[in-house]
């Protein structure tokens, strides 16, 4: 049965999302201080991490920062917040958060995505991402290639992270889409610019391009020969 740390200070939504999450299998501990839930999550290491940003004591961000500085292995972490702005996403994901949930959300999506985070096999791993010739550190934020770093911004370097967890599956545009951006993407192209600045600084330095186009789906890692 896999073990949930719920942290959300709001005592009537803890209590709904918690018996959402028990009615669907789950083992659930509940926390509403940031603190006491990081040391919760470093005495029992949850298989999923689900966490309000706007807590007492300890707000969601430091929480999972300090949570990835002090524990021995990687904890999936899911951020559930009203905070709905792209900088708000990518700040959630700079201190490790793996993925982010805007509020008000459906009971549904919210069980798809902790069983997704569960079924990755995350928990318990080191925080290196290994993909061929690329790793991905996921405490530091920080890419390499063959040992070189990548200079990478946040959103390049979140949509690295997303193609290393899924490969080597192809990702859909509107998948990469919804990940970054939910429902309130640029008017423009909102991945062009930033999959330009990835292949820059991954594949143009390097005899081989890891970065792959699958025509009318999305994008996937070439690197199981690289």
């Amino acid at each position: 049965m896999p073990h949930l740390l719920l942290v959300e200070d709001h005592a009537p939504l803890r209590e709904q999302i918690a018996a959402l999450l028990r009615a669907a299998g789950h083992r659930v501990t509940e926390a509403s201080d940031g603190r006491l839930a990081l040391q919760a999550a470093l005495a029992d290491a949850p298989d999923v991490l689900l966490l309000d940003i706007g807590l007492p004591g300890l707000d969601g961000l430091q929480l999972c920062q300090q949570l990835r500085a002090a524990a021995p292995s990687h904890v999936p972490v899911l951020m559930i917040t009203a905070r709905d702005t792209l900088p708000d996403k990518l700040a959630g994901f700079a201190v490790g958060g793996d993925d982010y949930l805007v509020k008000p959300f459906a009971g549904e999506e919210l069980l798809a995505r902790v069983q997704a985070l569960a079924k990755r096999g995350q928990a318990g791993q080191d925080y290196l991402l290994r993909v061929g010739p690329l790793s991905l550190d996921r405490r530091a934020q920080e890419a390499f290639r063959d040992g070189q770093r990548l200079a990478l911004p946040p959103t390049p370097l979140a949509i690295l992270r997303l193609l290393m967890e899924a490969h080597p599956r192809a990702l859909t545009r509107s998948r990469l889409i919804q990940r970054l951006w939910d429902d309130e993407p640029p008017e423009s192209d909102p991945l062009r610019s930033h999959i330009h600045q990835l292949r820059q600084a991954m594949d143009k330095p390097f005899d081989r391009p890891l970065l792959t186009t699958v025509h009318g789906i999305g994008y996937r890692l070439d690197a199981d020969t690289a």
